[in-house]
């Protein structure tokens, strides 16, 4: 009985677990795929600023007299990229602490999914009636045996008697022999 309990409590942990967790792999599959979206919004992003940057140096290399101007865009234009770098190393970083978060949460759910409610309590319906079957079989051969021994008592205490009977016979016997000779 408290191994029913016991699988009782594990049955409704586990839909408890399904339930937490689940809600927690659909908010990180949602985040993953917002921040995919991101990245490469932010790619078109800096694409087109890069586009529009090179535009605006094309422009300024024409002028000569301009060189200085070119100069100071060009290191600013690498800041920005070396900015931009950064910011999506940083978010790639993140897409793979998400990715591994992801993947450990459906590792924990594939595990917790392996005990099967219905099957656990199907097979603890089974053992339940061979317990049942078990216990009946042994409760009849407790009766065989306890009526055996006394069957065996009342045997062995008739043998005693005829034993002793046997015994006076013989003597009763042998003194008549010993009377007659």
């Amino acid at each position: 009985m408290l191994t029913a309990n016991k699988l009782e409590k594990i049955i409704e942990l586990e839909d408890n677990l399904r339930g937490e967790y689940q809600a927690k792999l659909d908010a990180k599959s949602a985040d993953i795929e917002r921040l995919q979206k991101e990245l490469a919004d932010q790619k078109e992003q800096l694409q087109a600023t890069i586009d529009r940057q090179l535009a605006t140096i094309t422009d300024l290399s024409d002028k000569a007299t301009a060189n200085q101007n070119i100069e100071q865009l060009n290191r600013e234009l690498g800041n920005r990229s070396e900015k931009l770098q950064d910011e999506v190393s940083s978010l790639k970083k993140r897409v793979k602490a998400l990715q591994k978060d992801l993947a450990s949460e459906r590792e924990q759910v594939s595990k917790l999914t392996q005990y099967d409610p219905a099957r656990m309590k199907k097979n603890l319906d089974t053992n339940k009636k061979k317990l049942a079957e078990k216990t009946a079989a042994n409760e009849l051969l407790q009766k065989s045996l306890s009526k055996t021994k006394t069957e065996n008592a009342e045997l062995q205490h008739k043998i005693q008697e005829l034993e002793g009977k046997l015994a006076e016979l013989d003597a009763d016997g042998n003194t008549e022999e010993e009377a007659a000779a």
